[in-house]
């Protein structure tokens, strides 16, 4: 801290001992003009007031705590700068601030945690990893109809990826719904296995610029009208001759790149199914407006293969007719 600071302390420090040896010794004498064991005159409930002073061994306790307080404030460093007349210093000597303490800190009980973890990972590996292996070398299809591979493969999916899709697979505002048979990148399970071992990411560009406020109302109106839903035929009309610059990736039709064998993910327009949303009017044209940037994490490295092959069969099995 700074010398201000440092002498504030040791000034306010010492002066409340001070103000605190006072007080003991101001309470050895006797001020109330009553000797010590005599009634003070004061009586209540038949309890009455005498002035017995405090044990002498209490007394004693108080003056001994006193002593050991400015022994240990000047005998060891923490009053202000002051380094203590023993001049200790802890094992930390290159800690210099309250935050490079509380980081040194964190990162021992960090290295700590990895080691035990590291520990943990490696010895569930050797006992795990043969199970998953086993299920790695069997087909999806095969997998898909085994009770005791699902169960498996369902705890992999509420350990990782029940906290985007929810515990029952059906998505929210943004993350796709796995149970129905609408796929952004293919449903199959080598797509499937694709998309969890590699990830995806998407990019639904911002129209704003290129269209303005009117052509965004237009090509609202004809993308809700390619689920059947009731718009404005003039709107429609327009928009539909602006939907070449989207055809790229949702196709002429607008089913999507599945439905053309693409990879980008774009969503079918033609079904009244919506990842944003629910297809209103204005989760469309805010899409349209902002675009929108959806990124799935790449499973390989953090799960292995083995087990992406077995949270691949789970998946699959999840869109399947029962």
């Amino acid at each position: 801290m700074t010398s201000f600071w440092s002498i504030w302390v040791i000034v306010l420090t010492v002066a409340c001992l001070a103000l605190i040896f006072a007080l003991l010794v101001w309470n050895l004498k006797n001020y109330v003009g009553v000797k010590e064991g005599e009634s003070c005159g004061h009586e209540f409930d038949g309890i009455e007031e005498v002035n017995n002073p405090l044990p002498k061994w209490w007394t004693y306790m108080f003056f001994a705590t006193f002593i050991w307080a400015v022994f240990y404030l000047a005998a060891y460093p923490g009053l202000g700068n002051f380094e203590g007349l023993f001049k200790w210093k802890s094992s930390n000597q290159g800690i210099t601030s309250l935050e490079e303490s509380k980081q040194a800190v964190s990162e021992a009980e960090e290295n700590g945690y990895r080691i035990q973890l590291d520990d943990e990972i490696r010895a569930a590996e050797k006992r795990y990893g043969p199970i998953f292996e086993s299920f790695a070398k069997r087909d999806v299809l095969d997998l898909a109809a085994d009770e005791k591979a699902l169960e498996i493969g369902q705890r992999l999916f509420l350990q990782n990826c029940a906290q985007c899709h929810g515990s029952d697979a059906r998505g929210g505002d943004g993350f796709p719904n796995l149970t129905d048979n609408d796929w952004l990148y293919g449903g199959s399970p080598d797509k499937i296995k694709e998309t969890l071992l590699h990830g995806r990411v998407a990019a639904m560009p911002s129209w704003e610029a290129a269209l303005g406020d009117q052509g965004i109302k237009e090509m609202t109106a004809y993308v809700l009208s390619l689920s059947g839903r009731t718009v404005n035929q003039k709107d429609a009309e327009a928009g539909a001759a602006k939907f070449a610059m989207c055809a790229a990736c949702h196709g002429a039709d607008g089913k999507g790149s599945v439905a053309h064998n693409l990879p980008f993910g774009a969503p079918n327009l033609t079904d009244n199914i919506w990842l944003y949303g629910s297809g209103s009017k204005r989760s469309v044209e805010e899409t349209l407006r902002n675009g929108r940037a959806g990124v799935m994490p790449a499973w390989k490295e953090i799960l292995g293969e083995d087990k992406v092959h077995l949270l691949t069969a789970y998946v699959y099995s999840l869109s399947q007719e029962k």
